[in-house]
């Protein structure tokens, strides 16, 4: 597509399509214009010219002058119809719809195989941090040990909030909301989901490991409340939710979990809306990687450098899977937690390999201790509104 003008058809003009309209009138040097976008609501007041609007899908779908396809909806399932057809009819992709392409990433990678197209996806992972790039092109070559870190900007905000400005869990929540960061019903960001689909997608650009998102435990913070946070300052604490995987023995594990970070920790000082990525590897030790993750124009300047990118005929070659090292998935791993309770009966404690500390008062207990992942992943007492549980680093307690 080099030295062309390509023109292209947009799938959705919310949060990030309007931040992409943005980003791409206010950039030079990219030879890419907006033909045509389609949208549910024709009714619907927006801030650009009504002759860019359609309802009808097959207009971008079918029209062999739109080069690119870019899809940027909320409905996971009519994503996966608009990418498969456009990979189908020739016409090369990008998307922001990182549940969608977590959900079908063996059928999305045939697809491209199959079709000699690419398809790119910058954006759906930690919005303006180029992390899928650099795990393809940098990290191509060097023997990853881990990618882990803080991968979702909504409840980064809330934390920051929490522990900075002293703000109740609901009043921060309402602000992140208010500031487009958060969905009205904010379930995939604060019980992990949405960090949880990054991962699987990390997973295979890192480790060449194509996992299923069901397989990945999510524990998100939507438990966390002020005993917590207590716990967290009097230990010179604060809490992240962190998504990590992880390369040993042979395998790779994976999650999201909420995590008690020490002032050391490179993610201890990722603020609000911003996301921070660790790398860790046998070459290179341990890069970090920080910028926003939420927001219209931080996610439109993602999809927006994957457009560029197609015009120099870019797109994932996806070396780890053709190596011959690609770790097993397995959720058989061994994490030091914290486990907030208020009764006993609430939780099952000798699901615990040890227990290093306990604490009991009237309100609240508490244990520190050792706990399988998969225990956890199948422990349906982590689903009490009384139960809470945050990883420890390693040296905690030391």
């Amino acid at each position: 597509m080099e030295n062309k003008i390509i023109n292209l058809g947009i799938f959705g003009f919310g949060c990030v399509g309007q931040g992409l309209y943005e980003v791409l009138n206010r950039t030079k040097g990219i030879n890419a214009r907006i033909k045509k976008i389609c949208i549910k609501d024709p009714n619907k007041s927006r801030p650009i010219d009504a002759s860019y609007f359609t309802t009808d899908k097959n207009e971008i779908l079918n029209d062999p002058t739109i080069d690119v396809v870019v899809e940027l909806i909320n409905d996971t399932e009519a994503a996966f119809e608009i990418v498969s057809t456009a990979l189908r009819n020739g016409k090369a992709v990008v998307s922001a719809s990182k549940r969608m392409i977590a959900e079908n990433l063996p059928a999305l990678y045939q697809l491209q195989v199959e079709n000699k197209v690419p398809f790119l996806y910058e954006a759906s992972s930690c919005a303006s941090i180029p992390i899928i790039r650099n795990l393809e092109e940098y990290y191509d070559n060097d023997l990853l040990n881990a990618v882990e870190g803080i991968c979702n900007g909504s409840t980064n905000y809330i934390l920051t909030k929490i522990f900075e400005e002293n703000l109740s869990f609901e009043t921060a929540l309402q602000q992140a909301q208010d500031k487009g960061f958060a969905e009205t019903d904010p379930t995939l960001d604060i019980e992990g989901f949405d960090p949880k689909f990054k991962i699987v997608i990390l997973l295979l650009h890192a480790f060449g490991t194509f996992v299923k998102p069901e397989e990945v435990f999510n524990y998100g913070i939507h438990h966390l409340n002020d005993f917590d946070i207590q716990f967290a300052k009097q230990r010179n604490c604060t809490i992240k939710l962190i998504g990590n995987c992880r390369r040993q023995n042979g395998h790779v594990n994976a999650y999201v979990l909420p995590h008690l970070i020490r002032e050391h920790n490179l993610l201890y000082d990722v603020y609000n809306e911003y996301n921070g990525i660790l790398l860790e590897s046998a070459f290179t030790d341990k890069q970090f990687f920080v910028g926003k993750g939420a927001g219209g124009t931080a996610t439109g300047s993602a999809v927006l450098s994957d457009i560029s990118a197609l015009l120099y005929n870019y797109r994932y070659e996806y070396k780890k899977i053709k190596q011959s090292n690609q770790p097993a998935f397995t959720n058989d791993v061994q994490l030091k937690v914290y486990l907030r309770y208020r009764t006993a009966d609430q939780v099952h404690l000798a699901d615990f390999y040890n227990i290093s500390e306990k604490y009991e008062s009237a309100s609240y207990s508490y244990v520190v201790g050792v706990i399988n992942l998969e225990k956890m992943k199948t422990a349906t007492w982590l689903k009490n509104k009384d139960v809470n549980l945050l990883v420890l680093e390693e040296e905690f307690g030391r």
